[in-house]
């Protein structure tokens, strides 16, 4: 049943951590947006659980929805049975190229009139893609030990200077400070 389904969702695990990264980037003005290969029913389940749903201007996945008789339906993002998306990379799923997003996402920022930083996280093998459309001052953030780190460092000619940094899920005392100057300054990890 689609409340199973649901349920299941809502108990995914997300590091409390997160969650508040995620609200602190939207209070400070960061426009999030997803890019997954996921469907909207999962993450926006999901997103509605936490209360991070208003944290995203735009979520980029395959659709999703329930139907009449309580089923989840799913369809690709790019219709693969029409055409191909046309990508070449062999880590692209046939349902969606991440990277043609990231093109849209970025020709819709070019038409404002300060330039933007995007700075990309991923893991998997469909995230590499992306990655080689980001321009100057965009950043990609790759989840170690996961298929995207992998690919990244294997074609680190085509991804420029790399910068490593091993972070460990610690405890760290915070002062008393509320808000972002609270936390330690992020570090650039160049694409």
């Amino acid at each position: 049943r689609i409340e199973d389904i649901a349920t299941v969702l809502k108990r995914s695990p997300i590091h409390p951590r997160i969650i508040e990264a995620i609200k602190s980037a939207h209070a400070l003005g960061c426009d999030l947006k997803i890019v997954s290969d996921a469907n909207t029913f999962f993450i926006e389940t999901i997103l509605e659980h936490h209360g991070l749903k208003e944290c995203f201007s735009e979520i980029n996945t395959n659709p999703g929805f329930v139907d009449e008789q309580g089923r989840l339906r799913i369809f690709p993002h790019h219709d693969f049975t029409k055409s191909s998306h046309g990508c070449q990379h062999s880590s692209c799923p046939p349902n969606m190229c991440k990277g043609i997003v990231i093109e849209r996402i970025q020709a819709s920022l070019s038409m404002e009139d300060q330039k933007k930083t995007i700075i990309y996280l991923g893991d998997g093998l469909g995230d590499f893609c992306p990655t080689l459309k980001l321009g100057d001052g965009d950043y990609v953030m790759p989840r170690k030990g996961f298929p995207v780190w992998d690919l990244i460092c294997n074609n680190s000619a085509k991804m420029g200077q790399l910068y490593s940094v091993d972070c460990k899920l610690e405890t760290m005392p915070l002062p008393v400070a509320t808000g972002h100057e609270a936390f330690p300054q992020a570090l650039p990890v160049l694409h």
